[in-house]
């Protein structure tokens, strides 16, 4: 079941919880190598929470990530299948009424939902991805999720609205065309960070950031203008980083 709502801004914000595990091969790898730097213990295991997020703003519906998919998803390494059809539907959401999908990146855990049975899953939605992302991306994820989204793709060049008070914010390092989603001082930061341990040092990278040090930057400059966090990877959907006053 979907988690309670907030409403920020008026805008209401439903997480949705797709999956729950760990991070499975062929990327696996000890924690400590994971995050350079990072204090964990040899042992330690990592167990992802692979959260998406359902907004309601001004009549319009807005999902941030497709999740990781279903079982011939791309996203080989994690807890196939998701379940973000029966969240969505627990939430009372049908495919067909979401206008918007805010695709944070394009890795599979995140963007492997997108596609279903060669056609875009949520028909009536225009997909919204920076255009460093979509010219980045190749291989299969090029050919079975940007490809056959086709006329619904919506390419973007930086911060822009997705719909009234709903921000999206290029956010790059972990990937070029990496985004994330503002709603007032809620940052929903797909994988601008992805463990808590991230969040007590800023400057701990992670293995699979494709530019680190720019990951690093970005991460201190979003993370320095938000209240609540709401990430991709953590066990809770909401992190408050400082009480307004």
């Amino acid at each position: 079941m979907p988690y309670e709502p907030r409403v920020v801004a008026g805008v209401e914000i439903t997480p949705l919880c797709d999956a729950v595990g760990p991070m499975g091969p062929p990327i696996r790898k000890p924690l400590p190598e994971m995050f350079p730097g990072s204090s964990f213990g040899p042992d330690e295991e990592w167990v992802l929470h692979f959260h998406c997020y359902l907004l309601r703003a001004g009549g319009r519906t807005v999902l941030v990530d497709t999740g990781i998919g279903g079982a011939d998803s791309p996203a080989t390494w994690a807890p196939l299948p998701g379940r973000l059809g029966a969240e969505l539907a627990a939430a009372g959401v049908a495919p067909a009424d979401v206008d918007v999908v805010v695709v944070t990146h394009l890795h599979s855990d995140h963007a492997g939902g997108c596609v279903v049975d060669g056609a875009p899953a949520y028909p009536n939605a225009r997909y919204v991805l920076q255009r460093a992302e979509v010219e980045w991306a190749s291989g299969p994820v090029r050919e079975r999720i940007v490809a056959p989204l086709g006329e619904s793709l919506d390419v973007i060049d930086g911060d822009a609205e997705a719909v009234p008070g709903v921000r999206v914010l290029h956010a790059p390092g972990h990937t070029p065309g990496h985004q994330c989603v503002a709603v007032g001082d809620v940052l929903i930061s797909g994988d601008l960070l992805h463990h808590p341990a991230q969040l007590a040092d800023l400057s701990i990278r992670y293995v699979y950031d494709e530019d680190p040090d720019l990951a690093v930057r970005t991460r201190r400059d979003l993370l320095a203008r938000a209240a609540v966090l709401a990430p991709a990877h953590f066990p809770q959907p909401f992190t408050v980083l400082r009480e307004n006053r």
